[in-house]
């Protein structure tokens, strides 16, 4: 067993070594790529700026980050090829594929390809504390609550969740930062998140002023897994100062996606350099905890791209069947 661990690192590090060194024909590779995150202050644009960066960085190409409306946009911008990469959720992807996404109804959009794993989303509402607000049923009818982005999975699941949930609201989209912002001069009620954890936003709101993270109850929580294509979750109370115990909450998991048309090469060595290294892709966020790759298995969604496919198979154990791979 400890042979075969051996092996395997080794594998991972010696495929590393020959995609930053060059001995890869690089010819059909772009020289710059971009990648489609979120609005600033949400986990998705540091989390997608970062790894954008130590791609850049380990392959010598230019790339970064680019501010989106989020996992719905991500999923036109790639399939399209306007963007190199994206970061998606795996509901935002399936409405996407089905043509149901609002950005352009009716089309499939089946040019965007799994890449790698990258963590789970959780949901989860804050409020001042000064608003009285500790639970789902306190949250008074009427309530402005701030969902995020337009199109983002927090505004396409998170107003359903409130309304399966028998909350009366008004709805509130923007920037989570700008909603951050608004929460604090009293313009908002509440902010419902659904970002990978710690949310920035939430973490910048903790050191300026006293929050109520708030968690479902178990009857909500079974109430919402039983509607919508969520997991179970946990907020570790870790996570935030403001917590004291681990907060109940339901999550969907979210995964980096390719343009299918890109060169296998050149997804091949991407992939290796987030994969091969979980320490460095820690160090740019810690929801990458779960950006592993035997996370592999969690896409049930979308066609892989045929170099993450190759990468997954040859270095992590995977079973990914040619017809789950674009082309295959």
């Amino acid at each position: 067993m400890k042979l075969t661990t051996l092996l395997a690192a080794t594998t991972v590090v010696f495929a590393g070594q020959a995609f930053a060194d060059g001995h890869v024909d690089r010819t059909d590779w772009p020289t710059s790529f971009t990648v489609g995150t979120a609005s600033q202050g949400g986990t998705y644009f540091a989390y997608g700026s970062g790894w954008a960066n130590l791609v850049a960085e380990e392959l010598g190409l230019t790339g970064g980050g680019e501010v989106t409306g989020g996992p719905m946009q991500n999923m036109a911008l790639v399939h399209t090829g306007e963007a190199a990469f994206g970061m998606t959720t795996m509901g935002p992807a399936a409405e996407s594929l089905n043509g149901t996404n609002p950005i352009a109804p009716g089309l499939a959009m089946d040019k965007a390809c799994a890449m790698f794993p990258m963590y789970q989303t959780p949901f989860s509402v804050t409020a001042l504390t000064s608003s009285g607000i500790t639970s789902v049923a306190d949250i008074p009818a009427g309530a402005k609550i701030g969902f995020g982005p337009a199109g983002s999975t927090s505004d396409t699941y998170f107003p359903r969740m409130m309304e399966t949930l028998g909350v009366d609201f008004e709805r509130r989209n923007g920037g989570w930062t700008d909603l951050g912002g608004q929460l604090q001069d009293g313009l908002l009620d509440v902010i419902a998140f659904a970002a990978g954890v710690p949310v920035p936003a939430v973490s910048q709101l903790e050191v300026q002023t006293d929050v109520n993270i708030i968690e479902f109850t178990e009857a909500e929580q079974a109430k919402i897994l039983e509607t919508f294509p969520v997991s179970q979750f946990d907020i570790a109370a870790s996570t935030y100062t403001t917590l004291e115990a681990d907060a109940r909450s339901v999550s969907m998991w979210n995964f980096s996606i390719a343009n299918c048309d890109l060169p296998e090469s050149f997804v091949e060595a991407v992939v290796d350099v987030v994969m091969s290294d979980n320490e460095r892709m820690l160090g740019i966020h810690k929801a990458a905890r779960s950006t592993v790759p035997a996370n592999w298995d969690k896409n049930g969604v979308l066609m892989w791209h045929p170099g993450a496919a190759k990468w997954f198979n040859e270095n992590a154990g995977a079973s990914i069947a040619a017809d789950m791979i674009y082309g295959g």
